[in-house]
């Protein structure tokens, strides 16, 4: 079944999925990549303000292409999540409640999205250009000289991703695999 979620997230939106649950995302997103989760771990170790509230919002792990004219961004496609493990049970005890990627994630990530219950999604690795077209709008708001890594703000609409990771802790990585073993 399809479902059409807003972000910033609902805690009432967030309890209904479930793992493997295909889902249409609309509304406002922010992009961070590695670069970008270093600088925000050291704004908050210094106890500065982070570029954007992460409550209730969502985090993109991409590193968009430059744009061509007449587009918005570029090849949008998601990056290996697994690379901001180290910086993402912070952002969650924060309030930050999504997270969109490709891969698996850490102990400690699925630990934390289900103390904070939040969610996993994954993107369509390799379908970048095809991800570009929902997004509507795109705004540099912090760290421009991180070129590609700097944190945007983007507007998105009907942006396809699939649940990974529940609010219950459901991993679709390992159920999946068990069931294709039945």
């Amino acid at each position: 079944m399809d479902i059409h979620i807003s972000a910033p997230l609902k805690e009432e939106e967030i309890k209904k999925l479930h793992a493997g649950d295909m889902v249409y995302i609309s509304g406002t997103v922010y992009t961070a990549r590695d670069a970008a989760h270093k600088r925000m771990e050291e704004a908050l170790d210094s106890n500065k303000e982070l570029p954007f509230d992460v409550r209730n919002n969502m985090i993109y792990y991409l590193g968009p292409s430059p744009a061509r004219p007449s587009c918005v961004i570029g090849s949008a496609g998601p990056t290996t999540s697994s690379r901001m493990d180290k910086y993402t049970p912070r952002l969650l005890s924060m309030g930050l409640k999504g997270m969109i990627g490709k891969g698996k994630r850490s102990a400690e990530v699925k630990k934390a999205v289900v103390e904070n219950k939040a969610v996993y999604f994954a993107a369509i690795g390799g379908a970048g250009a095809l991800l570009s077209k929902a997004i509507v709008s795109s705004e540099v708001i912090a760290y421009e000289d991180l070129g590609t890594e700097a944190v945007r703000k983007l507007e998105v609409r009907d942006l396809p991703a699939i649940v990974v990771i529940d609010p219950e802790g459901n991993d679709l990585y390992e159920t999946a695999v068990d069931a294709y073993k039945k």
